[in-house]
């Protein structure tokens, strides 16, 4: 039985997509225009954001900062303003590799008030809307990363895990008010930031092939979207370990 109602005709209606200059985001922006959604896409790339546009009559640019709260708050009235939103999804996304020996707390916080407190911000401007109308969804691009600690993922991981942690609350909290949530769990994609990794990526796959998994599960009414899955389901059996067993385990895979 699905946990979400099933999103499966896309014509008409309006998404927003947060992160939209590259990789998944704007992947997805391409699937769900080329079925027919009204677009919008935010990022603070405007150049990136312009060619999007004009390579996809129809849609909408409004670049956006996640870090700066103003900036939030006005482009989220300015996209409620045009009409009900049927999707809101949070791409945005900062990743840079990092271990505890070589901390970096500028760094650190940068991570949380792009990956996390930007996707709060967001969602405190959108979440009256939809509550009021009753219908609409939120999707979260989450990670596998967040699943337990990894190597060179002191300041990307917590991220990752706070939003997996925040996509089940708000589960929890709006399934009954008729909104849905759905959380994205991706493995390595092939993207700007997975560029930065100068290790082997298993199962590394492009983002159209991230976007097409990720229709797919919304079409499902799926709650957690997570790919490929012969990579993801291995490390959902990691997170089940103990630690006496998966601190060794992971030293000796990564020799880290």
């Amino acid at each position: 039985m699905p946990l979400n109602p099933t999103l499966k005709e896309w014509r008409g209606q309006r998404v927003w997509l947060i992160g939209a200059s590259s990789g998944i985001g704007r992947a997805l922006a391409q699937h769900l225009h080329a079925m027919g959604a009204h677009v919008i896409v935010s990022a603070r790339q405007q150049a990136a954001l312009d060619d999007f546009v004009s390579n996809h009559p129809g849609s909408t640019a409004l670049p956006m900062d996640v870090t700066d709260p103003e900036a939030v708050h006005r482009t989220a009235m300015a996209v409620m303003d045009q009409g009900p939103l049927d999707l809101l999804c949070y791409c945005a996304g900062h990743y840079q590799p990092m271990r505890a020996t070589d901390l970096d707390l500028s760094a650190l916080v940068l991570h949380h008030e792009v990956n996390t407190v930007g996707a709060l911000r967001v969602l405190a401007a959108i979440l009256p809307h939809m509550l009021t109308r009753g219908s609409g969804h939120i999707s979260l691009v989450s990670s596998v990363a967040g699943y337990r600690g990894l190597p060179l993922s002191l300041a990307y991981g917590p991220t990752k895990a706070a939003l997996s942690n925040l996509a089940e609350a708000l589960y929890l909290d709006l399934h009954a008010q008729g909104l849905g949530v759905s959380l994205i769990n991706p493995g390595f994609v092939d993207t700007p930031l997975t560029a930065q990794n100068a290790f082997h990526m298993p199962a590394l796959i492009t983002p159209d092939e991230a976007a097409r998994a990720i229709v797919r599960g919304w079409s499902a009414g799926d709650f957690e979207i997570h790919f490929p899955r012969r990579f993801t389901w291995w490390m959902k059996l990691l997170r089940l370990m103990p630690y006496r067993m998966y601190f060794p385990l992971i030293q000796r895979i990564t020799g880290r």
